[in-house]
């Protein structure tokens, strides 16, 4: 990033938060920032990550915190939207954080992280898939999730080998994070020799999708995988059903939040989805998973538990470094093997988890979902 283009950026960022609340910091404690959507169409997913980092706070702090001193969290909302991560990264770097938990979409994280690597801050993403986030050789970034270019595979090799459809389309919203993942899709499913018949972008935000739906009638498509977010597809699902598209559909863990029931009632039934390990029913978690319920908060999101791991592994790397500098923080937590909630977790030099699995569900309206991968 330019010198001229971070100018720019800071400009932006006392624009777009200046409703921001400024924040008074006390000496003694190490600030956690925590950066994500609490606004937005796809805040239900903020808000797993936003509680998933509170409680790791507050439970490590009620342990005494890190080498005597407590965490703090700060929140950041950066509504999903690029720009507005931009102006957040920015505001990070001048109130003084260090330390920081997210973002959660990629298109967000990755200019973030260009900040935050650049300024020297660590971040760690509980929600970014997309693989191009860490492919430019950054030491501060760090994500205690997979990446789509494994969640690309298990759904394409599910679909072929288990659902074998006659007939698939492959959609998605146009961006970085849909868009990535349905053309993993889309290349796993033909190097399985399924030929993919539709493979097209909406636009996200749209209301209106009849005429891709009857486009997929058209092409009598058995099987959809749609990569991108619940909102749109809740309502692809919806007026699928409403029009007579008998097919079956499959998304990412961006389309797996219970809001898809509620847009798209009982045509959400069967919809398949590729999640993150349901570390809210792992027996070793069972009291976590009870804290949540007590702040009648649902530990079951996909993101709560991997946030959670982000600040324990902030918080580790801290102690293992004796020192909050941050350079030798990421040097601990390259090094390090991290036990957490999400398993024992350890970093490549890129930053991304050594080993990840996604797993397959098949959600139910109005019942919990089931796994439905092969064991």
């Amino acid at each position: 990033m330019t010198k001229a283009t971070k100018q720019i950026s800071k400009l932006f960022a006392a624009m777009v938060l200046a409703g921001v609340a400024s924040h008074s910091f006390a000496a003694d404690t190490i600030k956690i920032g925590i950066a994500g959507p609490k606004t937005g169409p796809v805040a239900q997913y903020g808000d797993m990550q936003f509680s998933g980092s509170k409680m790791a706070i507050e439970q490590i702090n009620a342990k005494g915190g890190v080498d005597g001193k407590k965490l703090e969290a700060v929140e950041y909302d950066d509504a999903c939207d690029p720009k507005q991560a931009v102006a957040v990264a920015n505001k990070v770097v001048n109130d003084g954080v260090k330390f920081v938990v997210g973002h959660l979409c990629s298109s967000s994280t990755q200019p973030a992280s260009d900040i935050y690597e650049d300024e020297g801050v660590i971040m760690i993403t509980p929600a970014a898939t997309s693989p191009d986030i860490t492919t430019r050789g950054y030491k501060m970034i760090f994500r205690t999730i997979g990446l789509d270019s494994a969640q690309g595979p298990a759904a394409g090799n599910y679909i072929a080998d288990h659902v074998k459809p006659k007939i698939v389309a492959v959609l998605h919203d146009k961006q970085q994070y849909g868009e990535g993942i349905a053309s993993a899709v889309k290349t796993t499913l033909e190097k399985k020799g399924v030929k993919v018949a539709v493979f097209e972008g909406i636009n996200a935000g749209d209301k209106d999708f009849s005429s891709m739906v009857s486009k997929l009638k058209q092409a009598n498509v058995d099987f959809v995988y749609y990569g991108g977010y619940h909102p749109e597809l809740g309502l692809i699902l919806r007026q699928s059903q409403e029009k007579g598209l008998k097919a079956k559909f499959m998304g990412p863990e961006g389309v797996g939040n219970d809001s898809i029931s509620q847009i798209a009632k009982e045509a959400s039934e069967g919809l398949l989805v590729t999640l993150p390990k349901s570390f809210d029913q792992d027996p070793a978690n069972i009291a976590l998973a009870d804290a949540f319920k007590a702040k009648k908060e649902d530990p079951s999101g996909p993101f709560v538990f991997p946030a959670y791991s982000a600040v324990q592994v902030i918080a580790e790397g801290i102690k293992a470094a004796k020192s909050e500098d941050t350079t030798k923080v990421a040097e601990a937590i390259h090094k390090g093997t991290f036990k957490t909630p999400t398993g024992d977790l350890s970093f490549d030099d890129k930053g991304d988890l050594k080993d990840f699995k996604f797993v397959v569900y098949q959600w139910h309206f109005g019942k919990p979902k089931t796994e439905v991968s092969p064991q």
